[in-house]
């Protein structure tokens, strides 16, 4: 018989109702055996006892259900965002509060690189910066010989130079959607959203499938899982070839890989296509790799004004945003992967594409009844009392990026939507009251990786300014530690197997270095992840 562990710690936040607290969890094959005191596993026969989490907290193995496998290799490029941000290593890099700070850095990191070699930057956040927008002009300052390309951290836009600009015909000729022109007839060097950009990132071999499957990206993604306490994480728009296939598995498979993946398949061909490579896929999940799903993008990113919004739209007057899969396709994909079972993971941040969604996932459902089927609208930042109402109806799951309150709750209110709108927006609390499930993500690398962070958003609704958005929205303590563990867990088709500390599911935990039923919710985002248990193997910072 295999051998039993029985961990001990200083407390133990299991997430079920049942048996709430203990202080010991016995573990045998990798799953929760039994709970409570030293004596736990007395029944079931010898046991081995493990004290090296003695003096920590333990918890759920935080699930992240929106983030992005290149989190890790996006740091090999030169970030030049806002915010101070960690990188892998454990590096500290300043944020940038001017865009005279921004070409500096980027002026910088050009010198080391060899003559015409491509320079890209990553994490601008323009809302934030005064004066100007970033143009051409400023990153012509950078280099003039040298293609410079800097992605705006949401991934939605970018900025580039004049000299990546000719790389692809970009000009006072050019009459594509996306392709900013100024008041010259010229084009600023922004480009906004995935028609517009892709021609360039592919000419600058800019492939956001490159920064996330090589075995270094792979393994430089779990590292930030695992600092995160976040032993569950999706990869949540992957393209999938075989050759990602292949080295999925094997890496996954290694015994030292302590974490469980599940990307999704992006859906960027036809729906019949991509329904037969899901199912395809599917048939080749593991343990920890969980496959199957597929990613719908349709609008596009709220403080980038590209996301799609009801009226009165943009407080700014800005045009409509832009549809990255138009209306009817978005429908026909609905119908698609509803026909072939297959769960969907659908973007959309602004009310518009929520509203145009919800009807075509109504229509798909209508034409054939799958009960069971968990589709989840992922962000779905700005939906509102009716449109949570309206999910409920249609049996739909939300995943809010609660993070936005925090690092541009304040510019949502004055620059883009408003301050009624945004004291509504990323509803947790009108979500549960609808009784739709909830989940809450970090969008990995889009905002950093920390469950207990988004939590505290969640909780506390407050933005970098310290005050308040939405205090009607908040959420309780234990409702937001729930939309970090079960709630994802639930979203993803893994409730039965994780999110709460039960016998029966597997020994994935959080290690905590202190309890976050001590802290109360304010103290969320100070506690400290010391590593983690997956499949009941211990794997300490």
């Amino acid at each position: 018989m295999s051998q039993i562990t029985v961990f001990a710690a200083r407390s133990i936040l299991t997430l079920d109702p049942n048996t709430p607290e203990a202080t010991h969890v016995a573990v045998r094959d990798g799953r929760i055996l039994a709970l409570g005191g030293p004596d736990c596993a007395t029944p079931w026969g010898d046991s081995v006892p493990d004290d090296r989490m003695a003096d920590s907290v333990l918890m759920p193995g935080f699930v992240e259900g929106h983030a992005h496998m290149m989190a890790g290799a996006i740091w090999n490029y030169t970030y030049t965002g806002y915010h101070d941000r960690i990188d892998p290593d454990g590096k500290l890099w300043q944020g940038l509060a001017t865009l005279d700070e921004v070409v500096a850095r980027l002026t910088e990191e050009a010198a080391k690189l060899p003559v015409g070699q491509p320079l890209v930057g990553w994490g601008l956040d323009p809302i934030f910066l005064p004066g100007e927008r970033l143009s051409r002009h400023h990153l012509d300052q950078v280099s003039a010989d040298r293609p410079v390309m800097v992605m705006f951290s949401n991934f939605h836009l970018l900025c580039a130079n004049s000299r990546a600009l000719e790389l692809v015909g970009y000009g006072s000729h050019t009459n594509v959607e996306g392709v900013v022109m100024g008041p010259d007839g010229n084009p600023t060097g922004e480009l906004q959203e995935m028609a517009a950009m892709f021609p360039l990132m592919r000419r600058l071999g800019v492939d956001f499938r490159a920064l996330s499957m090589t075995d270094d990206a792979v393994r430089r993604y779990a590292s930030v899982c695992q600092r995160a306490g976040v032993t569950t994480a999706t990869d949540l728009y992957s393209t999938m070839e075989e050759d990602d296939l292949d080295r999925m598995l094997r890496l996954t498979g290694e015994d030292a890989f302590c974490m469980r993946l599940v990307p999704a398949l992006g859906a960027n061909a036809a729906p019949e296509t991509i329904s037969s490579r899901a199912l395809t896929l599917r048939a080749r999940s593991t343990d920890k790799l969980r496959l199957g799903a597929v990613k719908i993008m349709t609008d596009g990113s709220i403080q980038g004004w590209t996301a799609r919004v009801l009226w009165p739209g943009y407080v700014g007057g800005q045009a409509n945003g832009i549809w990255n899969t138009a209306p009817d396709q978005i429908a026909a994909l609905c119908l698609e992967m509803q026909r072939a079972g297959l769960p969907m993971h659908i973007h959309v941040n602004g009310d518009e594409a929520s509203a145009v969604t919800m009807e075509a996932l109504a229509a798909a459902k209508a034409a054939h009844p799958r009960p069971g089927l968990r589709h989840v609208l992922q962000h779905a930042q700005m939906m509102d009392a009716a449109q949570f109402a309206r999910a409920a109806e249609l049996d739909l799951c939300v995943n809010l990026f609660a993070n936005h309150i925090w690092y541009f709750g304040d510019q949502h209110a004055a620059l883009t939507i408003g301050e009624d709108r945004a004291a509504r927006m990323d509803g947790c609390r009108s979500a549960l009251d609808a009784g739709v499930p909830l989940a809450i993500h970090s969008d990995a690398p889009v905002t950093p990786m920390g469950p207990l962070f988004t939590a505290w958003t969640a909780a506390m609704r407050h933005t970098m300014s310290d005050r308040v958005l939405g205090e009607a929205q908040r959420i309780t303590l234990k409702e937001a530690l729930r939309a970090i563990t079960l709630g994802p867990a639930y979203t993803l088709g893994l409730d039965h197997e994780i999110g709460t500390i039960s016998v029966g599911k597997r020994a994935d935990f959080a290690v905590l270095d202190a309890d976050p039923m001590e802290t109360g919710a304010a103290g969320l985002r100070d506690i400290g992840v010391r590593g983690t248990v997956f499949g009941g193997q211990l794997h300490l910072l």
